[in-house]
């Protein structure tokens, strides 16, 4: 009995040296990004590579990380994701929200990887999930809007019609209704995240309606460059500062910061802790930022989104907070109430005073 506790002592000593070996031939953490735009876009992507570059910076020679752009939503991301699993990246960051059933059928295949899936909701015990609530950033865009429009109308180019997207829309309508109740809101679908013409299309067709602010749910500085030419029309920087526009059209922006979350993600593989989870931070934890507020806006103005901005950091308030009724005019949250997150995380409608569907 004693002479197999000895050799099973012995044994696992021996395994044990020969994963630290493992672990000391294999050299750096090799960490992959899958990008849905090209990384000069200005926007989405261009954040997420950022915080790439975060990465090398904070962990030096401990880690290598590895790209690949402008990799289509489908079975094309997930013939990268393979790739990059087998190259010998073992943690992967997918960053669309398209990626989400590609992520769970390549992780499947490679238990051994980690893989963290933006804007997703699906996990499993080596998928983990992220994203920001961009919505608190479109409260306050949405107020500024609200106050500096003349035509009272106010254009929003829509990527997809997913509860991300639908829930900024929200959000905007809601504070730019409060700020200006004569305002309307004109929303176009633009179906992509990354295509200047496309954008710039939408962008100048909402302009050509008479809207003279235009929000956007999409990755390039297009509508900017047009709102330029059209003159007199005001545009956020989009997940990112987009501040070669300021003061006009740009006049302030929301900032995608994913760097600390894909610093302590790094770290948690590098120390053994990481676990699957699932993460939706915003103002507060710093995951959402709110680009300088320029000149072409009112003191007056810039100083009651800043107001809005810290009330949402610190809790005291909550963008989703009733009286508010749906689009058909149906209750839905009495007087303080405020937005769960679960409806959030669906939200497949319009509140009260929106026009027009939301596609299928």
């Amino acid at each position: 009995m004693q002479r197999r506790t000895l050799l099973g002592t012995a044994a696992a000593a021996a395994v044990l040296a020969g994963a630290n070996l493992a672990v000391a031939q294999d050299g750096p953490l090799k960490v992959g990004f899958i990008f849905v735009g090209p990384i000069g876009d200005g926007g989405w992507t261009y954040e997420h590579n950022q915080a790439r570059l975060a990465v090398e910076e904070e962990f030096g020679d401990k880690v290598e990380t590895v790209y690949q752009e402008s990799v289509p939503e489908g079975a094309d991301a997930e013939r990268a994701m393979t790739q990059m699993a087998l190259s010998g990246a073992k943690l992967i960051f997918t960053t669309s929200f398209g990626y989400m059933d590609p992520t769970i059928n390549v992780a499947a295949k490679f238990p051994d990887v980690k893989f963290e899936h933006a804007t997703g909701f699906k996990r499993t015990d080596n998928v983990g999930t992220y994203s920001a609530r961009f919505y608190e950033g479109r409260a306050i865009q949405g107020h500024i809007a609200g106050k500096l429009t003349k035509t009272n109308k106010i254009g929003y180019i829509g990527s997809y019609p997913i509860p991300e997207v639908i829930r900024g829309i929200n959000s905007a309508y809601i504070h730019a209704k409060k700020a200006n109740p004569d305002v309307e809101f004109n929303v176009v679908w633009a179906y992509t995240w990354f295509d200047p013409a496309k954008e710039a299309d939408a962008a100048t067709a909402l302009i050509e309606q008479g809207n003279d602010v235009i929000l956007q749910h999409t990755d390039s500085t297009a509508p900017q460059a047009a709102a330029e030419k059209a003159g007199n029309v005001y545009t956020f920087g989009q997940a990112s500062d987009m501040a070669e526009f300021a003061p006009m059209p740009r006049v302030s922006s929301i900032i995608d910061n994913w760097a600390p979350y894909y610093i302590e993600r790094v770290r948690a593989v590098m120390d053994g802790t990481w676990q699957s989870d699932d993460t939706w931070d915003g103002i507060g934890a710093g995951m959402v930022k709110i680009g300088e507020i320029s000149s072409a806006v009112p003191e007056e103005v810039k100083a009651e989104a800043l107001a809005l901005k810290d009330k949402i950091a610190s809790g005291e308030y909550h963008p989703f907070t009733g009286p508010l009724k749906k689009q058909d005019g149906s209750d839905w949250l009495a007087e303080g109430e405020t937005a769960d997150d679960g409806t959030l995380l669906g939200m497949n409608f319009y509140v009260e005073g929106l026009t027009g569907d939301i596609p299928n």
